[in-house]
């Protein structure tokens, strides 16, 4: 039987690392080939990690929860055939066959000494999580429970990330941090030192949460991992950019008339829906050229302009919550491929088969609103971006026309865009201004066009 290493794969430029959700298959179970045999998360999306061969799931090198790196084996899958041995293992064994009793003896000695050193560093015991990488780390580099514990981290909640301990481990050598011996003379001499008697600093005690009460027939449920994120993502975008709102009033009678007109040729000859969002992306593709101010991020005291126009369109996940993927350079795509790329990124939104890559470098977000009826909204600035544009539901609305005879009230199709942008580094002028742009593309939409 042949031993086959899966491993996590590459997710995309900027995802280096996932977390396991769930294991699909148990020690023992049958895979065949491409059958998922895991859940990972990224911090933006949930996907699955196929078997690239048929076999037996033999071991799993990690737990639920646990964090793994891009390329790092997560299970052993026994498949049928000849023993596979990789060169190194095969010189190893030819070594260990050629060489004497006593060399033998000696790396049993060694092996001991590392399985004593391994059981005296045991970080089960912790309350804090660290992931299996950095356990290794520390275990090869002797660093204790205590010190793994007081380390201070730099990932998300404060967890400790490879890059942490290793510039932890650079900084003890160098003595920019003391080791535990050090730490333990330093107290010993600390110990032998006369207190001087200090006031103690007076502690502003931190607000505690207002008790909510609950009686019989309420249910506590907990958030699941999506909506943690998202919490986190919208309070910290709050607290990041200073939101201001512009809104205006479209009439898009014209569109409405020739999506009506050629809906029905459009899905027969392209084998894809037209909705009304890859007629509104498009508008704002044009809008973010003519205004490249607003197609941009922040970077601490730094602004970014961005090359390509990557619009994000917000999309329904099935367990309700939203992702934001993202159509990479629209400003280069015609109505054609407008459509297609809105129904396949909304198609696998909803079928949870978004890719992590997916949902990477968008420079603009649109959010249609009128899907639920509202007809305005003010959205949440995604982070780094520095405008996002809310869509409203098109109504039947009386309205002043205005002709060469003179003004007429008739029933025209209008609906509202709600601009929320960075007011750190957009100002009223260019919001406005932007906004203005998109509704007079809407509006002075062609209805002799072709698809």
């Amino acid at each position: 039987m042949a031993r086959f290493e899966l491993k996590l794969p590459k997710m995309g430029e900027s995802v280096a690392e996932a977390t396991i959700t769930n294991w699909l298959k148990e020690v023992g179970d049958k895979i065949e080939a491409d059958e998922a045999v895991l859940e990972i998360a990224t911090d933006k999306v949930d996907s699955e990690v196929p078997s690239e061969v048929s076999g037996i799931l033999v071991e799993q090198l990690f737990g639920k929860d646990d964090l793994v790196q891009v390329g790092q084996t997560i299970a052993i899958i026994e498949t049928e055939g000849g023993e596979t041995t990789a060169p190194e293992a095969v010189n190893a064994v030819q070594e260990t066959a050629d060489a004497p009793a006593e060399a033998t003896e000696i790396e049993k000695s060694i092996e001991e000494v590392k399985e004593t050193v391994s059981s005296t560093q045991d970080f089960s015991s912790s309350d804090k999580f660290f992931s299996p990488l950095v356990k290794n780390i520390a275990k090869e580099e002797g660093i204790s429970l205590n010190e793994l514990e007081n380390m201070s981290g730099s990932g998300k909640d404060g967890r400790v990330t490879k890059e942490d301990i290793l510039k932890y481990i650079e900084d003890r050598k160098s003595g920019v941090v003391q080791t535990p011996k050090a730490v333990e003379e330093t107290q010993k001499v600390t110990a032998e030192t006369p207190k001087v008697q200090t006031p103690e600093p007076v502690v502003q005690k931190s607000q505690q949460a207002v008790p909510v009460s609950v009686n019989g027939g309420d249910e506590i449920v907990e958030m699941d991992r999506m909506r943690k994120l998202i919490s986190g993502y919208m309070t910290a975008s709050v607290q990041t950019s200073a939101h201001v709102q512009s809104f205006i009033e479209v009439d898009v009678t014209n569109i409405v008339k020739w999506r009506d007109k050629v809906k029905t040729a459009f899905e027969k000859r392209e084998g894809e829906k037209l909705t009304f969002t890859p007629i509104m992306m498009e508008a704002v593709a044009k809008a973010l050229k003519d205004f490249p101010g607003m197609n941009i991020s922040v970077d601490g005291d730094y602004i970014i302009k961005k090359k390509n126009i990557n619009l994000g369109m917000a999309a329904a996940l099935p367990n309700g919550n939203l992702i934001v993927p993202v159509i990479k350079n629209a400003d280069q795509l015609n109505l054609v491929g407008m459509a297609k790329a809105v129904n396949d990124l909304g198609n696998r939104a909803k079928a949870g088969k978004l890719k992590p890559d997916d949902t990477q470098g968008g420079t603009y977000t649109v959010t249609n609103v009128g899907t639920f009826g509202s007809v305005f909204g003010t959205p949440i600035i995604n982070q780094p971006q520095v405008g996002i544009l809310a869509l409203g539901a098109i109504r039947k609305v009386p309205a002043v026309i205005e002709t060469p005879e003179g003004d007429f009230i008739g029933i025209r199709q209008k609906m509202f865009l709600s601009h929320s942008y960075d007011h750190r580094v957009v100002d009223g002028a260019l919001g406005g201004s932007f906004v203005k742009r998109v509704a007079e593309y809407l509006e002075a939409f062609d209805v002799d066009r072709d698809f």
